[in-house]
């Protein structure tokens, strides 16, 4: 049976960015082009080599230019004038600044490394920020390379605009992967309503012997999300679920640093002792941006940052976690009402705007272990985890 129109559209466009997004993480240059014409060449910066800069230059219209957000760059050192975009006042949007031949990318990568006088390494190079020449499309940017899991800071060489949408082609004719700005937009939420249950199996699990795990995988054949279903599932009555973001170095090596690998099993043996009910693992480590920059932010903790300044400096927002693949495997389950075990009033709002009903909140807290409390803490007092 052939697909439709507008299922191809969708599986394309997000095998489009899934494609990007592992271009960006090998080093390689994307083409980004935006619904107004306006394109660029994009590097990721971490992984920009010289080859690939000279490549880009040779490439781009205008100098390229680096493109970070407000908080990376604020990290630094820098101070935003209050007319660019993501000055004082604005949220974490991307800003421009312009790169001097010969100075290497990664400057504003390091962020320990200082001069003699205690000034940043960066400012010594480093003009200060600029007004994008598209400030959409300079977004794009930056969230390609969080959706791959980078460090948001990239290199962006201008391209002039596009007015007769021909850089696809143009892109197919220098072997560059094209893509457009709303397919990555949209990539999160679309991903989600492509998930589709592709393996499921009786698992044993400590504290839950009658236990299933179903398997989801969105279109792009990216990270599976996981059910761990317990008992069998009354969906007359609202669920008990819980909803667990992985985390490998709590729930698979029992890091004290955090409260996860606990709230894991004893959501799980919660669950069994109720009866039934359905925890979601979701593929999302270290509140969505992914196990490396998790680890750099540890870095960061251990010199004073509390877990959401840690995120911060390196150029995140507190949380990038999305709930919508929660919503559809939870409704694909038949399951539209849920008790929600959890401590965290984001995720009740998260599931009711993808029109789960949240019909009550269970706690689901622990005390510290003597090496998190300053982790729970941060998260009563500033990410607002009910106790």
């Amino acid at each position: 049976m052939s697909s439709s129109p507008a299922h191809s559209r969708t599986a394309s466009a997000v095998a489009a960015v899934e494609r990007a997004m592992a271009e960006l993480r090998r080093g390689g240059i994307v083409v980004l082009r935006d619904a107004d014409g306006a394109g660029g060449l994009v590097i990721a910066a971490e992984s920009c080599g010289p080859r690939a800069l000279q490549r880009l230059q040779g490439l781009a219209q205008n100098a390229p230019v680096l493109v970070t957000t407000r908080r990376r760059a604020e990290a630094i050192g820098m101070e935003i004038p209050p007319h660019i975009a993501g000055g004082m006042g604005e949220t974490n949007k991307p800003i421009t600044i312009d790169l001097p031949e010969g100075v290497p990318v990664d400057v504003i990568l390091r962020p320990h490394e200082s001069d003699r006088t205690g000034r940043h390494v960066a400012l010594r190079h480093l003009s200060r920020p600029v007004a994008s020449h598209a400030p959409g499309l300079a977004q794009s940017a930056i969230e390609l390379a969080k959706l791959a899991r980078l460090l948001p800071a990239v290199v962006l060489g201008p391209l002039t605009r596009d007015t007769g949408n021909k850089r696809r082609d143009w892109a197919r004719e220098q072997d560059l992967v094209y893509v457009d700005a709303a397919d990555v937009a949209g990539y999160e939420e679309t991903a989600s309503r492509t998930l589709q249950q592709v393996a499921q199996a009786h698992v044993p699990l400590e504290g839950a012997e009658n236990a299933r795990i179903l398997a989801w995988r969105p279109s792009d054949g990216g990270k599976e999300h996981l059910a761990i279903v317990v008992g069998e599932i009354d969906t007359t009555e609202p669920v008990l679920i819980r909803l667990h973001s992985e985390c490998f170095t709590g729930d698979l090596l029992g890091s004290l640093r955090c409260d996860c690998g606990v709230q894991l099993r004893s959501a799980i043996a919660e669950i069994a002792k109720h009866g039934s009910g359905v925890l979601l693992y979701l593929a999302q480590e270290g509140r969505g941006i992914g196990l490396v920059n998790k680890l750099r932010a540890y870095e960061l903790q251990d010199d004073g940052f509390d877990t959401i300044d840690a995120n911060e400096q390196l150029g995140f927002d507190a949380d990038e976690r999305i709930y919508a693949p929660a919503a559809t495997m939870l409704s694909r389950m038949g399951i539209q009402r849920v008790r929600l075990m959890t401590n965290n009033p984001e995720k009740i709002a998260q599931l009711e705007r993808y029109g789960i009903e949240v019909a009550a909140r269970v706690q689901h807290s622990f005390p510290s272990n003597g090496h998190n409390e300053n982790y729970l803490r941060t998260k009563a007092e500033r990410a607002g985890h009910l106790l």
